[in-house]
């Protein structure tokens, strides 16, 4: 969905802040009373302003470029390489937390509950699969997290306990299910959506999609939850993304405000390239993504990637000018925000074969997830498509299918920064990603930590998540994180 043909909407209070507002007198909110503000939520204005939010978030610099996207060595720093070290600013674990919690849940709780008012399940449905993939992302980050006092302001829980990831993972399973009962594509109609224009068949794919996301994420830890799910959205192939017009994703604008954020940072900041390890990979395998994912340095010459968790002389004295750029297709205006694609859905339903779970020839599947990969970022040349799939390296291995699928994945999930690192926790594929020689660790991070707020305000609460889930460091595994 192109997010132009709506504007960016700046609400005269933020529904996040009037959570905290007190009653006032009544004569003081009679003289008070704006006539030309609506007193009663307008889901529309509010849906544009959560999806637009998260998706920014998500793709932003501290949840990406800095974020998932340096530590799976999709990308490193040339500049300012801190976090390519691992040495994260305090800031960032406070950001992203606040802002996946104020900015998009807060909203996509008021959407459901204005559907419910409005006997518009459409709406409903919209918001509790927004909740639930927003939700899926805090997790995957921090692990435990407040889910079920989580948003419960008003009704006086300031200091929300923590739920175990297990408990999360249902939870939002749970409401994903709810919204596909919910759905009518010919019922009610919703305005305001910057994803799928409204269209309701969209959304239930989504849902449907994202249900399987998440029940492949924890079918290690958790088969008895995950593998009904999984049979069970596997056999209905039409209620799941079906190509790559189906992929959840937000089409910025050509100009600001309504630019993808990457766009917008790189108009003031330089200090990213793409990573050796990225380029040295997609070279040997000749694959035709390189030429989408980077761009030749301006000096002249072929693709040079900058390696990762080096020093700040080192990296500087690589040259600007002497190393590849993240790819226009990336950084142009317009550029896409990535939240779940048709290649993905394929590469799951190929594990799910392996696995024994559902009927059908994995290799197969495989290779056209590959090819909805390559079709995504517009590589259409058949006869090179398929050279590509013939190589030894890439040819499906069923006696070791997470490699051949992690691989793969692990190169089609580049600039899905957050998934990206998540598969990899889960797959362990590509087994060679190893930290920088500057790294503050031995190994690449499995979490974030928590923030350092929740000790102020929520430390009891905080204590509770450390001695269940372990250190709060960034090497504890989370609870899906079996191997």
């Amino acid at each position: 969905m192109n997010i132009s043909k709506y504007r960016k909407l700046t609400l005269i209070v933020p529904f996040t802040l009037m959570l905290g507002l007190g009653a006032c007198e009544k004569d003081f909110e009679e003289l008070n009373k704006n006539p030309n503000v609506a007193e009663v939520a307008t889901p529309s204005f509010v849906l544009t302003n959560a999806l637009e939010s998260t998706i920014d978030r998500q793709f932003g610099v501290e949840a990406s470029m800095d974020g998932g996207d340096i530590i799976v060595q999709h990308m490193a720093k040339i500049q300012y390489p801190d976090e390519d070290a691992y040495f994260f600013r305090t800031g960032t674990y406070q950001n992203i937390w606040n802002g996946f919690y104020a900015q998009g849940l807060e909203d996509f709780n008021l959407i459901s509950k204005l559907g419910v008012e409005q006997k518009n399940p459409n709406y409903q449905a919209v918001g509790l699969i927004m909740r639930a993939y927003t939700f899926s992302l805090l997790t995957d980050i921090y692990g435990d997290i407040p889910y079920s006092d989580a948003l419960r302001a008003k009704e006086g829980v300031l200091q929300p306990k923590y739920d175990k990831q297990q408990d999360v993972y249902k939870g939002i399973l749970g409401e994903l299910k709810q919204a596909t009962t919910l759905i009518d594509p010919s019922g009610s109609a919703i305005s305001g959506d910057i994803l799928f224009d409204g269209d309701m068949t969209h959304w239930l794919k989504f849902a449907n999609s994202l249900r399987l996301r998440l029940a492949m994420r924890i079918v290690d830890a958790d088969p008895a939850t995950a593998d009904p799910i999984i049979k069970e959205v596997l056999a209905s192939p039409a209620t799941l993304f079906q190509s790559n017009a189906d992929n959840a994703q937000l089409q910025y604008g050509t100009a600001a405000p309504n630019n993808n954020p990457i766009n917008e940072n790189r108009k003031t900041r330089d200090d990213h390239r793409v990573s050796t390890t990225l380029v040295s990979k997609l070279t040997a395998l000749k694959d035709p993504r390189l030429a989408i994912y980077a761009e030749k340095p301006e000096a002249g010459g072929d693709y040079v990637g900058v390696p990762n968790g080096i020093d700040a002389e080192t990296a500087n004295g690589l040259g600007l000018s002497k190393t590849s750029r993240l790819g226009n297709y990336f950084t142009r205006a317009d550029a896409p925000g990535v939240l779940m694609t048709y290649a993905e859905v394929l590469f799951f339903r190929a594990e799910a074969i392996a696995r024994g779970l559902v009927a059908g020839n994995a290799a197969t599947t495989y290779t056209s997830a590959i090819r909805a990969s390559m079709e995504q970022f517009g590589i259409t040349d058949n006869a090179a498509i398929t050279a590509y799939l013939a190589q030894p390296a890439v040819v499906y291995n069923a006696a070791n299918y997470k490699q051949s699928i992690g691989n793969q994945k692990w190169i089609a999930l580049f600039q899905q920064g957050l998934e990206a690192w998540s598969e990899y926790r889960r797959l362990d594929y590509p087994n060679d990603l190893k930290p920088g020689p500057e790294a503050a660790l031995a190994k690449l991070p499995t979490r974030f930590i928590y923030p350092g707020n929740e000790q102020s305000v929520n430390l009891a609460n905080y204590k509770a998540a450390v001695a269940n889930q372990g250190a709060d460091n960034l090497t504890t595994k989370l609870w899906w994180d079996k191997f």
